[in-house]
């Protein structure tokens, strides 16, 4: 098994990902949302350098940027030419998920932000996507609703208890 699916050499820890609780079928889906994200910014990144205005152009370059970072932080064996890949989606499997959903999310808005069209719009959705996924694993599992009624009933009784507590000080 590689190094960055499993745990690390003699036991240590291994990749952010699994620290938080991330089923192997949510890791999968992120990596090919990212996958999809990077065809897309590809694509409409070369649709939004064919034209004449300077922002277009710069929005399109910076999809094009976008595509090969997804690409090579989500699947660096489809990028076996940058001898820097492996060491890159190490580091990148490393990080916490908040973290690439802020990157990932941050990464799609800037282009829309020099251009607004809907080829950036269209181009960078799923993109951003991508970074609203990892960051729903960093939010965790949700509860079920046994364990949230218990929680609710313990707040109500300490509630409770402080309103009695100031009333009989009172008296």
């Amino acid at each position: 098994m590689s190094a960055s699916g499993g745990e690390g050499p003699s036991g240590g820890p291994g990749p952010a990902a699994q620290e938080e609780g991330m089923t192997w079928w949510y890791r999968w889906l992120c990596r090919l949302s990212g996958v999809l994200g990077a065809v897309s910014c590809a694509i409409s990144g070369l649709f939004s350098c064919i034209t004449v205005h300077p922002l277009n152009i710069a929005a399109g370059v910076w999809m094009i940027m976008n595509a090969f970072i997804l690409l090579l932080c989500e699947v660096p064996f489809c990028c076996q030419c940058v001898e820097f890949a492996n060491t890159v989606a190490e580091r990148v499997d490393r990080l916490h998920s908040w973290q690439k959903a802020v990157f990932y999310c941050g990464m799609a808005i800037v282009p829309i932000i020099i251009s607004l069209t809907l080829t950036t719009l269209l181009g960078n959705a799923i993109a951003f996507a991508t970074g609203v996924l990892y960051g729903l694993s960093a939010l965790g599992k949700k509860g079920d609703a046994i364990s949230y009624a218990r929680i609710q009933q313990q707040k109500q009784q300490a509630g409770e208890e402080k309103l009695a507590d100031t009333l009989e000080g009172e008296l």
